[in-house]
């Protein structure tokens, strides 16, 4: 089952976005809920600063602030919060699914990056598309972290474009603003890097097919300013690649471990490619 989280889903300003339009005059703050009690997802446009939320708190980056990430399996990453709450992105029933998730993001470009039949005791089934017609809006807090996300186009197979198919979604806990890119089919217009804010760690697929290409990737990882980039959605497309695309500046890490540890204190100086094991 998963863990018994307090959730509330709700407009909440975005410390990503305060420290990407203010930096260096920035007090840096996480939102914490208030209640436990859901309340209806804002619709308001992704591009909007959102008004105060129930609770505001000082982030302090302590000893107890690490996030795990964990590379699960093709697009899916596995994000364990300071507080014990479990995050499985692009989440289709294959990865990522021992222990439970609290929550799960999806897309739809493949049925590799979504399910239809999500286990019943995931709390949060958050999709990057909305059914009913229109853009995704989602705005959670659970527990440490506040979830929300920024909708995209896709390509169909023939080669149509489908309006707010996919979403990134950015993770805002310990202080640290995480990032999944999905199945990002375009180039990132100015108006996507407003609503994004400022992202310390990226998720990006490195396919070069029917998502964006390697130089896309390299040009997006570098205009969010991330200090971790890590690779996803490989297929066949050698590592090498990827990192001889993304320019001078970055180092390239390869772990013997599918997971690392991030806190605000130790992430790297120098803006770094972490391959883990698997991807």
């Amino acid at each position: 089952m998963a863990s018994p989280v307090m959730a509330q889903e709700q407009a909440a300003p975005s410390r990503c976005l305060a420290i990407a339009q203010t930096l260096p005059h920035v007090t840096f703050a996480s939102f914490m809920p208030s209640s436990s009690t859901p309340v209806s997802p804002t619709q308001a446009s992704p591009t909007q600063a959102s008004p105060a939320p129930a609770s505001f708190i000082p982030a302090q980056a302590g000893a107890k602030d690490e996030v795990r990430i964990t590379y699960a399996g093709h697009s899916t990453y596995v994000v364990e919060t300071p507080g014990g709450v479990r995050i499985a992105t692009d989440y289709n029933g294959a990865y990522g699914s021992d222990p439970l998730p609290d929550v799960v993001t999806m897309n739809k470009a493949h049925r590799t990056h979504y399910t239809e039949t999500p286990d019943p005791g995931i709390a949060h089934v958050l999709r990057g598309w909305n059914p009913d017609g229109g853009p995704a809006s989602h705005a959670l807090g659970i527990g440490d972290v506040y979830v929300r996300n920024v909708p995209t186009d896709i390509r169909t197979w023939g080669g149509d474009l489908e309006r707010d198919a996919n979403s990134i979604f950015i993770f805002e806990v310990a202080g640290l603003c995480i990032g999944h890119l999905g199945h990002l089919h375009i180039r990132l217009a100015d108006a996507h890097y407003a609503a994004i804010g400022r992202l310390d760690v990226v998720m990006v697929p490195i396919d070069g097919g029917m998502t964006l290409s390697l130089d896309g990737m390299s040009e997006i990882a570098g205009r969010l300013s991330s200090s971790i980039i890590l690779p996803m959605h490989r297929h066949s497309t050698p590592i090498g690649a990827f990192t001889g695309r993304i320019g001078a500046g970055f180092a390239v890490e390869f772990r013997d471990s599918p997971s690392l540890t991030v806190s605000l204190r130790t992430l790297p100086r120098q803006r770094t490619i972490i391959v883990l094991k698997g991807v």
